[in-house]
């Protein structure tokens, strides 16, 4: 009984927290992933002052049904792309069936098609950026690099010819993103998702414009070079991300996450700053529509 007990714990979806006083934007979430419908996860963000959600698709699937839902309600703004792992299963298949989906091998070919159709949905004015793309060298071996850095530069050129935001994935992958951002010249608008860098790489950030969003990790004790890559990041280009039903924050990690829970790592970002967290609000929400155009 007190195993099962623990599980159903583990499980559960965290407690409402007190609702936030001025309102901000979840910039980075996947209601599509999430339990329940996504009228109900937007009601439930909205009770606690996040009335705004920024809805990610990571692969053709993703990005249609974001852009779907972002065409059905005012307070949803779309991204559409085939994330850094999509790209190589696309081109050199899925034996292992990751996500649970089999691919056999398509070969550039199958790349060009993909990217075809993104370039089409990002046309679509509810559709706020191009992402999430970037390189993430720790799902993907060394086979799956140069597929990712082709991915990556063509999204780069999709968000240009669009005028439309890129949002960056980048894990383990630090040096060769910023890279290719300056190879390719980088969207005047720029957001690293997920900040994971430190506060160096956060500099760097900062003199090239590109918008910092930093989520669940930045409350876990461990992470304390998040917390010092915020308090030195222009407080012009921070935003706030849940990554749902991914990275949950402190004290609920491991339990699903969700757009409600983006006023506890807002909190915890304000006490970073020295803000209160109306003025971290006000600034995240600013930051959030400039950064999304929206």
């Amino acid at each position: 009984m007190a195993q099962s007990r623990k599980k159903s714990d583990r499980d559960a979806a965290p407690p409402l927290p007190e609702p936030l006083r001025v309102a901000v934007a979840d910039s980075h979430t996947h209601l599509d992933m999430q339990d329940g419908s996504p009228e109900d996860g937007l009601l439930r963000a909205a009770s606690v002052g996040v009335t705004t959600v920024v809805q990610v698709g990571c692969d053709l699937e993703g990005s249609r049904w974001a852009a779907d839902l972002a065409a059905q309600h005012a307070g949803v703004h779309a991204t559409v792309s085939l994330h850094p792992n999509e790209a190589p299963r696309i081109v050199l298949g899925d034996p292992d069936g990751w996500s649970g989906r089999k691919r056999a091998p398509g070969g550039p070919k199958a790349l060009d098609d993909a990217l075809a159709e993104i370039d089409a949905l990002a046309a679509l004015p509810q559709v706020r950026a191009v992402g999430e793309t970037g390189l993430d060298y720790f799902r993907t071996g060394p086979e799956g690099v140069e597929v990712q850095q082709e991915s990556f530069r063509r999204h780069i050129a999709l968000a240009k010819k669009h005028g439309k935001a890129l949002v960056i994935h980048d894990r383990d992958a630090h040096d060769d993103v910023l890279r290719i951002l300056r190879e390719e010249g980088a969207p005047e608008r720029t957001v690293f998702h997920c900040y994971s860098g430190d506060a160096e790489m956060a500099k760097i950030c900062a003199e090239a414009g590109y918008y910092l969003s930093f989520a669940g990790p930045v409350t876990f004790p461990a992470n304390q070079h998040l917390r010092e890559a915020l308090a030195v990041a222009p407080l012009d280009r921070v935003l706030v991300e849940t990554d749902a039903p991914f990275l949950t924050p402190a004290p609920y990690r491991g339990r699903p996450n969700a757009p409600y829970l983006i006023p506890i790592t807002l909190r915890a970002m304000a006490a970073v700053r020295g803000l209160d967290e109306d003025a971290m609000a006000a600034a995240v929400a600013a930051n959030t529509a400039r950064a999304f155009d929206y």
